[in-house]
């Protein structure tokens, strides 16, 4: 009975704990960890797929350099359908938001790998980043006009400044929800997996049904990865959108 109970002792959370690499107890702001590393490995992974791939520019492209096309026409047409011609100013910045976070999410369903998009000091920092870019584009560009995307020219009178105090609301929880959203999704579809795999683990030969729902929230899990980087993406369009465009 003692051996039936400490088989399914399964702990999903386990897998989001950030562990140092070089087995110091404490965690510094500059010690090596679990986290950085693979947040490096997304880091060269995108250089291997964007710059390594495509350096030979061939006209007949190579798997790599279709690839990277693909995600580079796929990226650049979503900032100019949402921001504009004048947003295509900023497209590095959103495609390298776009590689990092697809990145980072393939790359933590792989075995024994760490999801760095899971921590919301990963997803927070990155949102308010956008957040605090976007803000200062939008002031830049359009001086104090910046704060007419807080007053609601086409409501009647007497309802502006309420919905102008929502507006100023909803655009603060912007981060919030940007960041969590993304994380709340990696850590919910990695908690699913290690939960049937604990119990595959556990059953042994009768596992069937557990490895079938591995199986099935994997897929979907891969599906998930690439949603949520288009999600982070698209929304940050929208907000530089609202910051080269506040009129509209």
């Amino acid at each position: 009975m003692a051996a039936e109970e400490s088989a399914f002792n399964i702990h999903p959370m386990d897998q989001f704990v950030v562990k140092p690499l070089f087995g110091h107890d404490n965690i510094l702001w500059y010690t090596p960890t679990n986290a950085t590393l693979w947040m490096a490995i997304a880091v060269l992974a995108i250089i291997l797929l964007m710059v390594m791939g495509t350096r030979g520019r061939a006209i007949v492209p190579s798997r790599s350099q279709s690839i990277a096309e693909e995600i580079y026409g796929f990226v650049y047409k979503m900032t100019e359908d949402i921001a504009g011609k004048e947003g295509l100013k900023y497209f590095p910045h959103i495609m390298t938001i776009f590689m990092f976070i697809v990145l980072a999410n393939v790359l933590g369903l792989l075995p024994f790998s760490f999801t760095s998009t899971s921590h919301l000091a990963v997803t927070g920092t990155m949102a308010i980043a956008v957040f605090v870019s976007v803000t200062v584009i939008g002031f830049v560009k359009n001086g104090f006009r910046f704060l007419s995307l807080f007053w609601i020219s086409a409501a009647p009178l007497p309802l502006r400044p309420i919905l102008a105090v929502i507006e100023v609301i909803s655009y603060f929880v912007r981060p919030v929800s940007h960041s969590i959203r993304l994380m709340g999704n990696m850590m919910a579809g990695h908690a699913v997996i290690k939960v049937f795999a604990g119990f595959a683990g556990a059953l042994g030969v009768g596992a069937v049904a557990p490895i079938v729902a591995i199986m099935a929230v994997y897929g979907l899990e891969m599906l998930v990865t690439v949603i949520q980087a288009y999600v982070f993406t698209i929304l940050t369009c929208v907000y530089l959108n609202d910051a080269l465009h506040p009129g509209h």
